[in-house]
């Protein structure tokens, strides 16, 4: 099995990926004179408002009207810009996506699709905000690359990458300082995950920022006699399908964790890949099939089962099922 990424942060704090996602499109624009912006009315919460004041004749506030603002996007592609959209994640899944399957999908546009405020943790927004749905949908779509970044270091480096790339994509933008793991000297790749640590009795397969709660989880395990090694996957499509089987065959038992319903995300990624290729014992934290609510970001993470503790209990529980006893494998 691959060894463990070099390019691990030794340094604990957080930085607001929302904000890096802003900055970087300045650094970006500063290289890239095609780079333009398209903003859906919510610039001071995306951050996008960071570029309108760098960039003002390159920012374009299309309103509350993300159909237009998509269609819009389509044509700038076809003339030799490269667009980046800004929005929530629920409205760039949902409102406009038969206009992105059409125009943008099809013809394989090189539109950047960002949507912020992804997952449950949304600043109290509720079930119309969330969105749990939204990789399922990209990942099925054919041509739409889908990137989920861990934290800002390696969203901005997905940036950079995707300024290289000519294919529609949509990143997975969360809204919350979230805890960095990677250092500042780290490449993104598409279609490579990334091994952050080695074990022996179960593989962890994480994405976007649940991979740190999967990381917790790995330290929790280990103080329980469980060895777990954590493979973070920052593109959903293309997927890093040899090093999943890699884990697997390594370990035997593979737990998916992500921010995202279980139904058509990681979770479903990973099952349909070992099915295929090394049929290997396993189960999905993440999202059942329900809407979310209001509340705390705690108290949303507990109720709904993302924690660090519900994915370790979710390994001792998988071990228990193959093994017959939890723990106490080394």
């Amino acid at each position: 099995m691959r060894g463990v990424s070099p390019h691990l942060a030794t340094d604990a704090r957080s930085f607001g990926v929302r904000e890096a996602w802003g900055e970087h499109l300045v650094a970006l624009a500063n290289k890239y004179p095609e780079l333009v912006v398209l903003d859906g009315d919510l610039a001071n919460s995306t951050k996008a408002d960071i570029f309108a004041a760098a960039h003002p004749g390159r920012f374009l506030e299309m309103g509350i009207a993300e159909q237009n603002m998509l269609g819009v996007a389509a044509g700038l592609a076809t003339t030799g810009y490269v667009p980046w959209i800004s929005t929530f994640a629920a409205f760039v899944a949902k409102r406009a996506l038969d206009q992105i399957r059409v125009v943008i999908a099809q013809p394989s546009l090189n539109v950047k699709m960002c949507g912020a405020y992804s997952g449950i943790l949304t600043s109290k927004t509720g079930k119309t905000h969330q969105s749990v749905q939204d990789i399922a949908i990209f990942r099925a779509m054919p041509h739409v690359v889908t990137i989920v970044p861990a934290d800002a270091i390696e969203l901005q480096a997905a940036m950079t990458a995707m300024m290289e790339d000519d294919r529609p994509t949509y990143l997975r933008v969360t809204r919350d300082a979230s805890p960095v793991i990677f250092d500042s000297g780290y490449t993104f790749e598409f279609g490579k995950a990334l091994l952050l640590r080695q074990g022996s009795d179960v593989g962890i397969v994480s994405t976007g920022v649940q991979t740190t709660r999967a990381l917790d989880a790995a330290a929790l395990l280990e103080e329980q006699g469980v060895s777990a090694s954590v493979l973070h996957a920052p593109t959903l499509k293309p997927l890093d399908t040899e090093a999943i089987c890699e884990l697997a065959a390594a370990t035997g038992a593979i737990v998916t964790a992500e921010d995202h319903s279980i139904i058509g995300g990681l979770g479903s990624a990973v099952a349909e890949t070992l099915s295929e290729r090394i049929p290997t014992r396993m189960k999905r934290v993440g999202w059942q099939d329900t809407y979310g609510e209001s509340g705390p970001n705690d108290s949303l993470l507990e109720k709904y089962g993302l924690t660090a503790r519900h994915v370790s209990e979710a390994v001792l529980d998988l071990l228990a099922e193959t093994t017959g006893a939890r723990g106490n494998r080394r």
